[in-house]
This record gives C-alpha cells, sequence and structure tokens, in this order.
C-alpha cells in the first residue's frame, strides 16, 4: 500500500446531526402533504431549503451543511425553495 492516501471528500462534508435534522423535516413535511395539507408541507419544505441556503452563504466553511461548493450549495438551496413556492401559488392561482 502507498503511504499517500486519497483525499476523501466525506472528510470535509457537513455534520451528520443537521443533515438527519434536515431529513426528518423532510418526512414531515411528506407526512403533512399525505394528510392533504400541501400549503403546509410546500411551505415547511421551502423554508427548510432556504434556511440551509442561508446558513451555507453565511457560514461558508463551517456551515453544518455541505454538499458541493458555498456558491452552489447556497444557489440550489435558496432557488429550490423560492421555486417552490412560485411554483406552488401560482398553481394556486390558476385553480
Amino acid at each position: 500500500m502507498s503511504a499517500h492516501h486519497p483525499h476523501v471528500s466525506e472528510d470535509n462534508e457537513g455534520k451528520p446531526a443537521f443533515e438527519w435534522a434536515v431529513a426528518i423535516v423532510v418526512i414531515v413535511s411528506a407526512l403533512i402533504a399525505a394528510l392533504g395539507h400541501t400549503m403546509a408541507a410546500t411551505v415547511l419544505f421551502a423554508v427548510t431549503a432556504i434556511v440551509t441556503g442561508l446558513i451555507r452563504l453565511v457560514m461558508r466553511n463551517r456551515s453544518p451543511w455541505k454538499i458541493r461548493s458555498v456558491g452552489f450549495d447556497a444557489f440550489i438551496g435558496i432557488a429550490l425553495g423560492i421555486g417552490l413556492l412560485v411554483v406552488y401559488f401560482s398553481i394556486r392561482l390558476l385553480l
């Protein structure tokens, strides 16, 4: 075996406790949607996405939520949250 070990990206990724908390919020959101409260589920999911994006943007490399680069994580989280809200409420306006 070589004395030089390859860089393992998981060493620099987020904190498992925070990631599990986000997973639990997503599961709760799915359960709320299954109970027929789609607006509440959509808002909960969207706010979670926006908050994780903002946490990554503000805390940068100290953030407990890391997937890729700071810019990518922040953009995806914030854009996903805003996009979900826009799509949900635009569909509601059509009905």
